[in-house]
């Protein structure tokens, strides 16, 4: 019955926020397509609920060698690799565009995720959607994950984000999965409008 009325919301929710947002959408496509003559849109490969892969969409923050260019700046840069290895992040991250960072900060680029939450793959509420390389960090709490759908916003997001260690990260994945309840999905939604506009630990 949880599950039902969360997919009800997320249906009603992300459709009502396409239709508002669609000209902004449209504007950030073009920009992000006229800054370097690249895709607007970057698919990657996600893991979703009952552990299923699928293709977390973004609007494109980074350059189009983007993992040709971290290869290089990891091979030539030890801290990076440290920090990479301890949160799968880099707070000075050479791959990101200017246009991008913007995108990151104000949390813009996740919007095409909306279309996700249509197609099913994910909520708009839930645990961040991780890569495979992220699975093992997660050990036996990775069952909790793949018991919900990932979402666009969550504990995570509304808690300090990047500045929240990944070890935290996986804790409130699990505290949520764990008290899975509509008050909870309706109470991290409205905790997203002052983090996304505070930007606290966005890079």
């Amino acid at each position: 019955m949880i599950q039902f009325a969360v997919r009800a919301a997320d249906v009603i929710l992300a459709s009502f926020a396409l239709l508002f947002l669609a000209p902004l959408m449209i504007v950030v496509a073009v920009l992000v397509t006229l800054q370097d003559g690249g895709p607007a849109l970057f698919g990657h490969r996600r893991i979703g609920r009952a552990g299923l892969e699928f293709n977390c969409l973004k609007f494109r923050s980074m350059v189009v060698d983007a993992e040709e260019r971290l290869t290089r700046h990891l091979a030539a840069n030890a801290s990076a690799r440290l920090e990479w290895a301890a949160d799968h992040k880099l707070r000075h991250d050479p791959r990101v565009t200017a246009l991008g960072r913007f995108l990151r900060k104000s949390s813009i680029d996740e919007l095409p995720q909306l279309f996700n939450v249509l197609r099913g793959d994910m909520s708009l509420v839930g645990p961040r959607p991780i890569v495979q390389g992220e699975v093992h960090r997660y050990g036996r709490y990775f069952a909790h994950y793949c018991q919900v759908r990932p979402g666009i916003t969550g504990l995570w997001q509304v808690m300090g984000r990047n500045d929240v260690s990944y070890r935290r990260r996986v804790a409130l994945d699990v505290a949520y999965v764990r008290r899975f309840r509509v008050t909870t999905y309706v109470s991290i939604l409205a905790l997203t409008v002052p983090a996304v506009l505070g930007r606290s630990g966005v890079y």
